[in-house]
């Protein structure tokens, strides 16, 4: 079957306006390492998809999901002693102050159960994001999504600018100038809050401002951010979907951006493909949101979870994933980075480990985004054999997201189809 018959199946069948990736969308049939194949075998590379962390149809992960299948899988509500092993793994990777888990499946579900915990634990209902993020699909977590600077008020929800150095909040400020004018915005953002008397619960961020676009973050943001949102009585949620698991060459995004979360949300590469989410906290926190709501979730804290999730972790281990992800993403980096001479619409590059950004802009005096440029880049990129996305609060920053076992070689080679790519555009 055709990609053009099978899509308009896919509109018939799951309602036209479901998102696909590319203008020619791709019709993929099986994945390996950091591969994925279509019907006619042709092999891309996968630079985006941050669910198969540990690679596509990793033997370990596969043999464990299929034995636990074939064991034992019911709902939360029985004694499992693989369940409490994972979250004491899971939190054990945090520091001293993240003691127990509650288990999802999604970063939705997660988020949602951050945001009900920090809210029940201050007895207030103000959150404050940043104004191009986000953090799922489901009503109440949505309504943080991508506020921008035309909603930055609405009820309990407050949006401050994101923190960057390329186009700053005062033009022509050095870091130390720059990181006080953005925490200033936060200090509004909690004032306006308390004085409309919903009250101030928590800040909730990306720990490396993934879909802001990776910027570079003034020094010492985050760290004196954490300091005022608890000052004020609030907490911290690190949402930490994108940037943990090993993404930025060490566990967790926040060590990267220098604080302490009191609140940790993961969710897409812990199961490798399996659905399975977390959010992690105190036991004070977690116990308090578990006496106000009772809350379960028929499909997690299951014995199919924890195998998988255990797997997963094993292999990040075992086969030195973290230390491949900070020499592998730092040479592609690098490489990346020296192409901002040669061609002229990358005007960044950006990242942590194996999650960068280049950012495309025109040629005039501002530099203005560039999306347009940007979604020819991906499309003659997966047309070369490597497939990325385009991202960032203007939607003009390639991002390049592999899985953790991407190797140097790959890297080389993603590099030669770069080239080739902007030498087309730029000339």
């Amino acid at each position: 079957m055709n990609s053009a018959t099978l899509a308009a199946r896919r509109d018939r069948a799951l309602g036209a306006g479901a998102p696909l990736f590319y203008d020619t969308p791709l019709h993929l049939v099986r994945g390996e390492g950091v591969h994925l194949f279509d019907p006619d075998g042709r092999r891309y590379v996968d630079m985006y998809n941050n669910v198969p962390c540990v690679g596509h149809a990793h033997p370990a992960v596969v043999e464990a999901m299929a034995r636990q299948q074939g064991t034992l899988n019911v709902h939360s509500r029985y004694l499992h002693e693989g369940i409490v092993a994972f979250a004491e793994r899971l939190a054990a990777l945090h520091g001293p102050a993240i003691e127990s888990v509650v288990f999802s499946c999604s970063g939705t579900e997660a988020n949602e159960v951050a945001l009900r915990m920090a809210r029940l634990a201050t007895g207030k209902t103000g959150i404050v994001c940043t104004n191009a993020t986000y953090h799922g699909n489901s009503e109440a977590v949505a309504r943080l999504n991508r506020i921008g600077a035309d909603r930055n008020s609405a009820g309990d929800v407050r949006a401050i600018p994101f923190p960057e150095m390329l186009r700053p909040l005062v033009p022509g400020a050095n870091e130390a100038e720059l990181a006080d004018a953005y925490l200033e915005r936060l200090r509004g953002a909690i004032r306006s809050l308390e004085q409309d008397g919903v009250g101030f619960a928590g800040l909730i961020v990306c720990s490396i401002f993934a879909n802001e676009g990776l910027p570079d973050v003034p020094r010492g943001f985050m760290t004196r951010a954490a300091e005022i949102v608890r000052d004020a009585g609030g907490v911290v949620i690190a949402d930490e979907v994108q940037a943990g698991y090993g993404r930025t060459g060490g566990w967790w995004g926040y060590d990267v951006t220098g604080f302490e979360p009191d609140i940790v949300v993961t969710g897409k590469p812990m199961g490798n493909g399996l659905p399975l989410a977390a959010t992690a906290a105190s036991r004070p926190l977690v116990e308090g949101f578990r006496a106000a709501t009772r809350y379960f979730n028929t499909f997690a804290s299951s014995p199919l979870q924890a195998a998988v999730g255990m797997a997963v972790l094993d292999v990040i281990e075992q086969e030195g994933l973290l230390d491949n992800v900070a020499a592998v993403g730092a040479f592609l980096k690098s490489a990346l980075a020296e192409r901002k001479a040669r061609f002229a619409s990358i005007t960044d590059v950006r990242g942590h480990g194996l999650f960068v950004g280049v950012e495309i802009a025109k040629v005039d005096a501002a530099r203005s985004p560039d999306s347009d440029r940007a979604v020819e880049v991906i499309n003659r990129l997966k047309d070369k054999g490597f497939l990325t996305s385009n991202a960032g609060a203007y939607r003009n920053v390639v991002k390049i997201r592999p899985p953790l076992v991407f190797t140097k070689r790959h890297a080389e080679e993603f590099l030669v189809a770069f080239d080739a790519t902007m030498a087309e555009l730029d000339g």
